[in-house]
């Protein structure tokens, strides 16, 4: 088990955060990634050219690349003019897709000259818009559902049209021998990747031990006041009970400073009080993981923020090699 096979299943920051570190461990990667994302950049190229979104696919090449100058110039955005707020990343993604068709081949491609390890798949290869049923309210797009105050506990989200798992992420999770459920955006990158048709069977199926982490930060208006326990149950309202084997969970308390940061906007840490712990018979993993750096948002990169606070992936790809 050296060179494990290893699928992370997410996108965005905290996909990106955990790839940083895995890639080191084992060259048997996969990156499935979430494809409803219609924010920023990717929501702009997304209307304009009718392209597949391609801002959390470009995070996990550029996480995986053993090119310092690829890295850099595929993460750069311009600061003013018509392409303002865009990364030279998603533009070419965006390119080689018109000119050759197809997505999954733009991002095998860029994968080659990047010099990635290992690979990076769409979750899906189809044209789908997030939707969230709140009550009678529909809310649609994923920018839209991930800033949505939640009325309703049973809050419902879907795929507008249902989207099939792409058939090699398929094959990378039944191959593997660990899945892990990354942290994200819950219900703007982790739920919209995992509510894919074919998803919940495919974990269901896999012989590979899966791991979910758990988030380090909840949303005041979506996930507020919630346990770690509560994202388990969440997400297993989706995919079933019995596909999750194990739960990653952060014990380290952040400095005063980012805390305070975070509290202005009702931001807390997610909840780890021992007693809730007994509703799962899950295999639990608590740890220091926070990351020793601050991360700063880049100035260009106006239209979404992003999280301050981060997993340290070093430590996360640590506790995963001891699960496998």
């Amino acid at each position: 088990m050296n060179q494990p096979k290893v699928v992370v299943i997410g996108g965005g920051t905290g996909s990106f955060t955990l790839l940083t570190g895995i890639k080191n461990w084992t060259k048997n990667v996969t990156a499935i990634v979430n494809m409803s994302d219609d924010g920023g950049s990717s929501g702009e190229l997304r209307d304009e050219l009718g392209v597949l979104p391609p801002g959390d696919v470009r995070q996990c090449l550029v996480a995986l690349s053993n090119n310092p100058a690829a890295r850099d110039m595929f993460s750069y955005r311009f600061g003013n003019g018509k392409l303002n707020g865009h990364a030279v990343g998603n533009i070419i993604l965006s390119a080689l897709e018109l000119q050759t068709g197809s997505f999954s081949k733009a991002v095998k491609i860029v994968a080659d000259f990047m010099g990635i390890t290992g690979q990076v798949l769409p979750v899906s290869n189809q044209n789908h818009v997030l939707v969230m049923v709140d009550g009678n309210e529909l809310i649609e797009g994923e920018q839209k559902v991930s800033h949505h105050k939640i009325q309703h506990p049973e809050a419902q989200l879907k795929l507008k049209p249902k989207a099939l798992l792409n058939p090699q992420a398929k094959v990378a999770i039944s191959n593997a021998d660990l899945v892990v459920i990354a942290p994200g955006d819950l219900y703007g990158s982790i739920l919209p990747t995992l509510i894919v048709t074919g998803m919940s069977s495919a974990l269901k199926n896999t012989k590979a031990r899966v791991v979910m982490i758990a988030n380090l930060i909840n949303k005041p208006n979506q996930t507020k006041g919630w346990h770690v326990i509560d994202y388990l149950n969440q997400v297993e309202r989706y995919i079933g009970k019995g596909s999750i084997d194990a739960l990653i969970f952060n014990t380290q308390v952040p400095s005063k400073s980012l805390l305070n940061k975070y509290s202005r906007k009702g931001e807390f840490p997610v909840d780890i009080d021992e007693h809730k712990f007994s509703s799962t018979k899950l295999k639990l993993v608590g740890a220091n993981l926070l990351s020793p750096y601050i991360f700063k948002q880049d100035p260009n990169d106006k239209a979404i923020k992003r999280t301050l606070i981060r997993h340290n992936p070093e430590a996360v790809t640590s506790l995963l090699r001891r699960l496998v």
